[in-house]
């Protein structure tokens, strides 16, 4: 009897579609929420979210992710408030993707995208520097080092109510990198710039 049952179960799957997917050539949209890659986003004006708190490196189950913390200066500041991630690894031959470095990040600082195709030729290549998670330069935004927003503080930033870099960012990120200022008009209060930069 059981062995009849068995054959039952096989009979019935060998009418069912095939759910076979022909990856790579054909590559299916992920979830919204889906865990893939890392990335360590800016803030609206370009300065990092990450503080260097080292809470993720904390709750990371599999000991994936290194952060050295280290003090923003007048002359250097890359992030706001006191401190900023100098150095930030992970290392994707241990991630095991599960999202408790994201719960415990204070600043919305890391975040996970989409992207889930990390294979790679060496095992040195699996392991992401902070250049590599740092989120793209979006209009309004300058790279940092640069100075905070004039009259705003870290609580400010982190309340969302700086909207772009300013020309005076924009000024100080082009003396150091030395290359040319872009053509802008002046930003109003809190960074909000008047028009789309580059």
């Amino acid at each position: 009897m059981d062995a009849v049952k068995g054959f039952g179960v096989t009979f019935s799957t060998m009418f069912k579609k095939v759910v076979t997917e022909q990856y790579p050539e054909e590559k299916k949209p992920t979830a919204p929420r889906f865990h893939g890659r890392h990335q360590l986003n800016r803030h609206p004006d370009g300065l990092e979210k990450c503080i260097g708190c080292e809470l993720c490196a904390w709750a990371c189950p599999a000991d994936a992710i290194y952060v050295e913390g280290a003090d923003n200066t007048e002359e250097e500041r890359f992030s706001p408030g006191e401190r900023y991630g100098r150095v930030y690894q992970i290392n994707y031959l241990r991630c095991i993707f599960c999202g408790l470095c994201i719960e415990a990040c204070p600043t919305r600082a890391l975040t996970m995208t989409n992207e889930y195709e990390l294979a790679d030729t060496s095992r040195a290549e699996l392991i992401y520097e902070k250049e590599d998670l740092l989120g793209p330069m979006l209009s309004g935004m300058v790279p940092a080092p640069h100075p905070m927003v004039d009259g705003t503080t870290e609580d400010d930033y982190y309340a969302g109510r700086v909207k772009g870099a300013t020309d005076a960012q924009i000024r100080y990120a082009a003396e150091r990198s030395g290359r040319p200022m872009p053509a802008t008009t002046p930003a109003g209060p809190g960074g909000v710039p008047k028009e789309e930069r580059p």
